[in-house]
C-alpha cells in the first residue's frame, strides 16, 4: 500500500475565489454566498479572501458523503499497532469490533482509506514544548488528518524496553549494549521500529547483527527471544511478563487511538469504552503489568 501523500498537491496551498469556483464548477457569486453563510472554510488573514486547500477538500468530502452514510460505510475494524490490553478488551467488551494490527503507520494509511473505525498508534516525535523529551503521535496525526473529522484519544501509557531471555545471558543493560546482540526487528511500518531506530541514533551507533527475524506484533517479538532466534527485542513489559522473560526498561510510551469522530458515538466504540470503566478492565491492566490507564479517554487532538 502506498504511503500517505498530501491531498491534491497540484492545487495551490491556498485557493483564490476564482480557483475555488472552478474547482466546485460554480460561479464566483456562489462562493461568496458560501462564505457569507460560513459554510466553506476560508481565511482573511492577509486581507484577501483565501481558501485553505486541505480544509476545502475535506469539506467537499464531507458534503458529498453525508455523515450517516459515512459512518455506515466504515468496517467495524480497529487498525494499527498491536496492544495486548486493547486486543483483550475488544473481545471481552462484546464491542463487535474486529482488529487488524500491522503497525502504526499501516494503521494510519488504512484509516485514511476508511478501512476501519480507529487505528492504534505509538509514534515517537520531537516535542520542543516538552523540553527535549519525546512526544507521541500528535504531530504525525495533525499533519495527515488535520482537516478530517477525527479525534486522537489516549488509551494507555506503556512501559517499553528490551525483552531478553531468562537470566539476561548476554548481559544487556541498555541500548548501547545492542551492538553485541542479535536484535529482533519489526516491520518498517511499526512504531516500535521507528522508536528502536530513534533510540539507537541517540546512543550514537547502529544495532548489532540482525537476528534475521521480523516480528509483526508484540507477541511475535517476544516469541523470537523465547525460541532463541534473537537475543533481544524492543517490546512491552506486559508481554515479557506474559512469556516469563526478563525485561530491561527503557522508556514509557503513549499508545493512542485515532478514531473517526462519528464512529466514536456509534454503539461498537461506546461499548468498548463503557467496558473500560469497569473493575474487570482495571484488574486486567494491573495484572498485565507495565500499563498506566489513568488518562484513558483523554483527547490529545481534534481534527476538523
Amino acid at each position: 500500500m502506498s504511503q500517505l501523500q498530501p491531498i491534491s498537491p497540484s492545487l495551490p496551498l491556498y485557493l483564490t475565489t476564482r480557483e475555488l469556483a472552478d474547482l466546485l464548477r460554480v460561479k464566483e457569486r456562489k462562493v461568496y454566498d458560501l462564505v457569507a453563510t460560513g459554510d466553506v472554510p476560508h481565511s482573511r488573514a492577509t486581507g484577501k479572501l483565501l481558501f485553505p486547500r486541505e480544509a476545502v477538500l475535506a469539506w467537499i468530502e464531507h458534503a458529498g458523503s453525508g455523515t450517516q452514510g459515512f459512518a455506515e460505510d466504515l468496517p467495524n475494524v480497529v487498525l494499527g499497532s498491536h496492544d495486548p490490553l486493547l486486543e483483550w478488551a475488544l473481545r471481552e467488551s462484546g464491542s463487535g469490533l474486529a482488529s487488524l494490527f500491522d503497525g502504526s503507520f499501516d494503521g494510519l494509511e488504512r484509516l485514511a482509506e476508511r478501512d476501519g473505525v480507529a487505528a492504534g498508534v505509538h509514534i515517537p516525535e520531537d516535542a520542543p514544548e516538552s523540553g527535549g523529551e519525546t512526544g507521541w503521535n500528535v504531530s504525525t496525526v495533525a499533519e495527515r488528518f488535520g482537516y478530517r473529522p477525527v479525534a486522537l484519544v489516549e488509551w494507555a501509557w506503556r512501559e517499553r524496553g528490551l525483552i531478553v531471555a531468562r537470566g539476561n545471558p548476554v548481559g544487556l543493560e541498555g541500548v548501547a549494549d545492542l551492538r553485541r546482540a542479535r536484535v529482533v526487528q519489526r516491520q518498517p511500518k511499526a512504531g516500535s521500529q521507528k522508536l528502536l531506530e530513534r533510540l539507537l541514533a541517540s546512543a550514537g551507533h547502529d544495532a548489532g547483527p540482525s537476528s534475521g527475524v521480523v516480528a509483526r506484533d508484540e507477541r511475535d517479538a517476544a516469541l523470537a527471544v523465547l525460541d532463541g532466534r534473537g537475543d533481544a527485542a524492543l517490546g512491552l513489559a506486559a508481554v515479557a511478563h506474559q512469556f516469563q522473560l526478563d525485561f530491561v526498561p527503557l522508556c514509557r510510551e503513549r499508545y493512542d487511538l485515532l478514531v473517526w469522530r462519528k464512529a466514536w458515538f456509534e454503539p461498537p466504540m461506546q461499548r468498548l469504552f463503557d467496558f473500560c470503566r469497569t473493575p474487570a478492565f482495571a484488574a486486567m491492566a494491573e495484572s498485565l503489568g507495565g500499563y498506566d490507564v489513568s488518562g484513558l479517554g483523554r483527547v490529545h487532538f481534534n481534527g476538523l
